[in-house]
């Protein structure tokens, strides 16, 4: 296996990992209104909902690092890299993560094994709310999340290698973006006749083309100067 498909690999199951856990915003989402619907209606409120919600959501958070990462979607500060050349990206993405995200990954690992192997063996279960329900499985998520994203920064970390060597990055999967979205609303609206979709359609994709050439324009710029 070369180090594209390597590197391919990678993604995928990043992708797909997160993708598989992005459905539990549906089920974060009925929990909450079933919940409202018991304290409000029903006056008959849970005592370890908040304990729940907070593990649905800390999983969800926590097992879409990967695919976040993989999608090259984590806020940076991009001011100065972006007037870099590539191979100076490259380098800089490299340093920076053999300076920081690997060690900080691995220690997130460890101490995330720890805390989960201590929870397991006494039975932990949550003291924040009355009837705590046990916590041993979430926070088996920490150094199964870890492992995750340790596993996309090793690609990540291949793909710094390539881009030094080749200058120029190698392809990313591609998610829905806005645009497409816009798109298959448009597509499936009743209420709009053909005319105004193409002319909504076009407006859509004009202004995304029109941010697209004013990031290149101010990158040439940069490496102009």
């Amino acid at each position: 296996m070369n180090a594209y498909r390597l590197l391919r690999a990678i993604d995928q199951l990043s992708y797909w990992s997160g993708k598989a856990f992005a459905w539990l915003i549906v089920a974060l989402t009925l929990v909450v209104s079933v919940e409202v619907f018991k304290r409000y209606i029903l006056n008959a409120p849970t005592a370890w909902i908040f304990d729940f919600n907070n593990m649905l959501y800390g999983t969800l958070f926590m097992m879409c690092g990967a695919y976040t990462l993989s999608l090259s979607g984590h806020v940076r500060a991009d001011f100065i890299y972006a007037r870099l050349s590539p191979k100076m990206q490259a380098a800089l993405d490299l340093a920076l993560y053999m300076l920081f995200f690997v060690p900080g990954i691995l220690a997130l690992i460890y101490a995330g094994y720890g805390y989960a192997a201590e929870s397991w063996q006494i039975g932990e279960h949550s003291t924040v709310t009355a009837e705590g329900p046990p916590v041993y499985h979430f926070k088996s998520v920490i150094p199964i999340a870890g492992a995750l994203v340790m596993l996309q920064g090793v690609g990540e970390i291949a793909r710094c290698i390539l881009c030094l060597r080749t200058g120029t990055w190698p392809a990313r999967l591609e998610d829905v973006e806005e645009i497409d979205v816009v798109g298959g609303q448009l597509a499936h609206s009743e209420f709009v006749d053909e005319e105004s979709r193409r002319a909504a359609a076009g407006s859509a994709h004009a202004l995304d083309e029109a941010a697209r050439q004013r990031t290149l324009v101010d990158e040439r710029k940069g490496r102009q100067r």
